[in-house]
C-alpha cells in the first residue's frame, strides 16, 4: 500500500507538525512572561506612587478620595491585563487549530486516496462493498465539518460573552466611582 518513501514523508511532515507546534506554544509562553513581567513593574511603580502620595495626605477626606480614585484605574488595568490574556490564549489556540484541521485535511486527502485506490484494485462484484465505504468516509468528513463549524461558532460567542462582560465590568466600576466622588 504504502511505500518506504511514503512513510518517511509521513513522519518528517509529522516532526515538522511537532516543533511547528511546540514553537507556537513556546511563543505564547513569551508573551504570558512578556505580559506579567510589563503588568509587575507597573504595579511596583504605581504601589510606590500610590505609597508616596498617600503619605502627603492630610486629612481622612482627601485619604477617602485618593482610594475611591484608585479603584476605576485598577479595574480598567484588571480589565485590560485580562483582555491581553485572553489575546495570547486565543492566539495560541487558533495557531493549534489552524495545524490541526491542516493535519485533519491532509489525513482525509490520503484516506479518500486510499479508499479510491482500493476501490481501483477491488474484485469484480464488490461495487456495493465500494460504494458503502465511500459513503461512510463522505458521512465521515461531513460530520468532522459539522464539528469544525460549531466549535467555531462556540468559541465566537465566548469571545463575544468574554468582551461583553470586560466592557460591563470596567463601565461598573466607572459608574461606582463616579458616584463615590
Amino acid at each position: 500500500m504504502f511505500t518506504v518513501e511514503q512513510v518517511v514523508a509521513s513522519h518528517k511532515s509529522n516532526i515538522e507538525t511537532l516543533f511547528g507546534l511546540t514553537n507556537k506554544a513556546f511563543e505564547g509562553v513569551e508573551k504570558l512572561v512578556e505580559l506579567n513581567l510589563t503588568a509587575s513593574k507597573a504595579a511596583m511603580a504605581e504601589a510606590s506612587s500610590h505609597t508616596q502620595t498617600m503619605l502627603s495626605v492630610k486629612d481622612a477626606q482627601e485619604l477617602l478620595a485618593l482610594q475611591s480614585g484608585l479603584m476605576q484605574p485598577l479595574a480598567e488595568k484588571t480589565a485590560a491585563y485580562s483582555r491581553h490574556l485572553y489575546d495570547i490564549a486565543t492566539g495560541a489556540t487558533a495557531e493549534f487549530n489552524k495545524s490541526v484541521e491542516a493535519q485533519a485535511a491532509d489525513a482525509q486527502q490520503k484516506f479518500a486516496s486510499l479508499v479510491d485506490s482500493a476501490a481501483k484494485n477491488a474484485p469484480a462484484g464488490s461495487e456495493s462493498a465500494v460504494a458503502v465505504m465511500k459513503s461512510a468516509v463522505s458521512a465521515a468528513n461531513t460530520a468532522l465539518e459539522s464539528v469544525q463549524k460549531a466549535v467555531k461558532q462556540a468559541t465566537d460567542v465566548a469571545e463575544a460573552n468574554f468582551q461583553a462582560v470586560a466592557a460591563t465590568a470596567t463601565n461598573a466600576t466607572k459608574q461606582a466611582t463616579a458616584k463615590k466622588r
